[in-house]
C-alpha cells in the first residue's frame, strides 16, 4: 500500500503549513500525492465538520459519534481508493485527533475511542505520523483570536491535556512517529519531515 502520512498537533502547531511544503515537494518529485484533512474530507463531512468547529452545545460522546462519522466516510470514500491507487495521503489528523482531545482532553474513556476508531476507520493506520510539537502558550499566540472555532476557545489546561496524549501516543507508538520541535523554523521542519518521508517512498533515491 502507499504511503499514508498523518500530520497530528494542538491547533497552532503549525500543520498546515508542513503540510502543504511536504505536498509541493513531493508534486515536484513527480508524484501524485492526495492532501486531505479531518474532520471533512467528503461533502457530508465538511458539513458535519462545521457543526463541529461552530456549534458548542453537544456531549462529548456526541462529538467522538459525529468525528468518527466523518472518518468512516473519508476512509471509505476518499482515503483508502486513493491508497489502493497507489497514490500518497497525506492527511491533517486522523484517528490520534480523536484520542488527543475527546479522550485526553474530554476526559472520555480510551479504549471506547480506540473501539470506535477502528470501526470508523476500517482499521486502517497512518504509515507515519508527524508530530509537531509546540508548547501551548506558543500555539495559543499563532491563533488568529478573531476566527476561534470551538475547540480554539478551549482554556490553555484543555489543550496542555491534549497535547499531553500526543506526546504519550508518540512514546508508545516511536517507530512509526516523527516528534518534531513545532518551534524550529519552517525550512527546518521540513527538511526532517521529507527525511523521513524519502524512505517511505517507492524510489527513495530521488534527491
Amino acid at each position: 500500500m502507499s504511503p499514508f502520512v498523518v500530520f497530528e498537533g494542538i491547533d497552532g502547531a503549525g500543520k498546515s503549513t508542513q503540510i502543504q511544503i511536504l505536498h509541493d515537494t513531493l508534486v515536484s518529485k513527480g508524484y501524485n500525492p492526495l492532501l486531505t484533512h479531518e474532520p471533512g474530507g467528503t461533502p457530508l463531512g465538511e458539513t458535519i465538520a462545521r457543526w463541529l468547529k461552530s456549534y458548542p452545545q453537544r456531549s462529548p460522546f456526541t462529538e467522538l459519534l459525529l468525528f468518527n462519522a466523518t472518518r468512516a466516510e473519508h476512509v471509505s470514500q476518499v482515503v483508502q481508493p486513493a491508497l489502493d491507487a497507489g497514490r500518497i495521503v497525506i492527511c491533517d489528523r486522523f484517528v490520534a485527533s480523536t484520542l488527543a482531545y475527546q479522550g485526553y482532553g474530554r476526559g472520555l474513556d480510551l479504549r471506547l475511542i480506540k473501539q470506535i476508531n477502528l470501526l470508523a476507520s476500517q482499521g486502517l493506520q497512518p504509515t507515519l505520523t508527524v508530530f509537531l510539537d509546540v508548547h501551548t502558550t506558543t500555539a495559543h499566540s499563532r491563533i488568529d483570536a478573531k476566527a476561534l472555532d470551538v475547540f480554539e476557545k478551549e482554556s490553555l489546561e484543555f489543550h496542555q491535556r491534549v497535547r499531553q496524549g500526543f506526546i504519550e501516543m508518540a512514546a508508545e507508538e516511536s517507530e512509526a512517529w516523527l516528534i518534531i520541535n513545532g518551534s524550529l523554523g519552517k525550512e527546518t521542519i521540513a527538511k526532517l519531515v521529507w527525511q523521513r518521508v524519502r524512505t517511505l517512498l517507492k524510489n527513495p533515491a530521488k534527491p
